[in-house]
């Protein structure tokens, strides 16, 4: 196969030579290979493209408005996540579209895939509709079905989509902020191969990646539930009133900026100290919390970033930037060459203290040295067991849900919160059954995942045994596990090479 670039290449592309062209041009390379074996799987499906709906019909602002459509933008199908889901940010618009704009209604399964991107091709560009809620389509995305629905190939064209081979034909070129134009469209290629084996091989991994994301967030509802049912159940004879701050609570506070004299917060607040166990607050309970490390250049000197461990000397990187709301990490990246840093010790909760504020994770894994930066904050205690942690990231993400960090915190950009604020945040005493139901959830120590069981006829009926008794951890982590194996998988495909059915 020809990889070399000649003269004729140089002139084709109007004598542009980038990293990018160059890129693009091994790229075409494989896939001229691959063209002669197998015919294109876009030919076996169909689309239709979004509407451009007016601006001024987007009816977020209007809370009193009831008959109302979700719409389903560009920034909802450019996630991390593998599915749409209800727990997204949505814009919405009225449901006199329901006629006029009908044939813009989601209403079947379908790989929706953006008709904009920026000018990284790591980024994604695809998601799953699984049509378990109604939602119009927006401009600049476009909604793929099967002419003649095949599960299996349906489920590979959308691991295909999430390859950088498939994003470097759709995204078009040059500008920072690349579009797609029909010919490109036109051109796309992705193989569809012959070897039932391997794609359903390739479907199974890729259905199984999007039930844990379904599941992640079940489980994440679950926690929140469980605390706040405990909560509302558990309260002591006392009622609420609301009265304006008086000279004493606001020499207490010392601000008058603040949303602590809010009567949401009130309520917030009289909910966790009206409970029945009564409550203390981290410092009583011995959580230290610490600012992470300035890794600015001035004071750790030049590093190096990678997103793969490439030495003993590299250090796994947590930032609350890259964190979920679910309490997962997103992104993973690594740097570098530094000595004598702040390490995460395991079960450290890792608490985002600035703009990302009440995003949490527990440093579980200990196989990998772990450091936070400055703009987050490590919760450590050494006497507690691991449930205890966990539990009290959970509450703290229920904190989050409920704005407790909104109402606390100060300044702009998303505001801070302190390590004086860390200590006194009030942990309601949920009995140690209570803390473990509740943990367990999000970190469930009893599950092993027997990889080395599974089989292609097995695999989704063993993948989901497992994932019935595991927490958000283990759900993300496997989910991490089978992303790597099915990117080997279908690189080996753009690449025709044989691929390996293992799990």
């Amino acid at each position: 196969m020809e990889t070399n670039i000649n003269y004729k290449h140089i002139v084709d592309n109007n004598f542009i030579l980038s990293a990018e062209i160059y890129s693009r041009k091994i790229n075409h390379f494989k896939l001229d290979k691959v063209k002669e074996k197998y015919p294109n799987i876009f030919d076996d499906f169909k689309s239709f493209d979004g509407f451009a709906f007016p601006s001024s019909d987007y009816v977020t602002q209007f809370e009193n408005l009831k008959k109302k459509v979700k719409l389903l933008q560009i920034s909802n199908v450019n996630q991390t996540e593998w599915i749409i889901n209800e727990t997204q940010k949505f814009e919405y618009v009225p449901d006199k579209y329901l006629q006029s704009k009908k044939r813009y209604l989601l209403n079947s399964e379908c790989i929706l895939i953006s008709l904009t991107g920026g000018t990284d091709t790591d980024n994604d560009i695809t998601s799953y509709f699984d049509n378990s809620f109604k939602a119009f389509l927006n401009q600049r995305v476009s909604a793929f079905t099967m002419k003649d629905y095949n599960k299996d190939y349906f489920f590979y064209f959308y691991a295909m989509t999430k390859t950088k081979s498939f994003k470097e034909q759709w995204l078009g070129k040059g500008g920072i902020q690349k579009n797609t134009v029909a010919s490109d469209r036109a051109k796309t290629y992705l193989p569809k191969i012959h070897n039932l084996g391997i794609v359903n091989f390739v479907s199974v991994l890729t259905q199984a990646i999007i039930n844990k994301e379904k599941l992640i967030k079940e489980r994440h509802e679950a926690i929140l539930k469980a605390i706040e049912t405990e909560l509302l159940e558990n309260q002591k004879p006392n009622k609420f009133s609301f009265e304006l701050p008086r000279i004493n609570e606001l020499e207490e506070v010392g601000r008058l900026d603040t949303g602590l004299y809010n009567i949401d917060f009130k309520k917030l607040d009289f909910l966790i100290t009206n409970y029945s166990n009564n409550y203390s607050r981290l410092k009583d309970l011995k959580y230290k919390p610490l600012r992470g490390p300035n890794l600015a250049i001035s004071i750790i000197g030049v590093t190096h970033y990678s997103t793969k461990r490439v030495s003993e000397k590299f250090y796994k990187l947590i930032q609350p930037t890259d964190l979920s709301e679910y309490g997962t990490l997103q992104t993973e990246r690594y740097f570098g060459n530094i000595n004598d840093i702040q390490l995460l010790k395991k079960g450290d909760i890792l608490f985002g203290a600035e703009g990302n504020i009440g995003k949490v994770y527990v440093n579980i894994d200990m196989n990998e040295k772990s450091v936070t930066n400055f703009h987050g904050m490590s919760i450590t205690n050494t006497n507690v067991e691991l449930y205890n942690k966990c539990f009290v990231a959970c509450y703290i993400k229920w904190l989050r849900h409920k704005n407790y960090f909104k109402f606390y915190s100060t300044g702009g950009q998303g505001g801070s919160f302190g390590v004086e604020k860390t200590e006194n945040i009030k942990i309601p005493n949920f009995s140690v059954t209570k803390q473990k139901e509740i943990a367990k959830l999000y970190h469930n120590v009893e599950v092993e995942y027997n990889a080395d069981t599974f089989t292609l006829a097995n695999f989704l009926g063993k993948d989901n045994e497992y994932n019935q008794q595991a927490g958000i951890y283990e759900l993300d982590k496997t989910a991490k596990q089978l992303k790597e194996i099915l990117n080997n998988a279908i690189d080996n495909i753009v690449n025709d090479k044989q691929i390996e059915i293992k799990f």
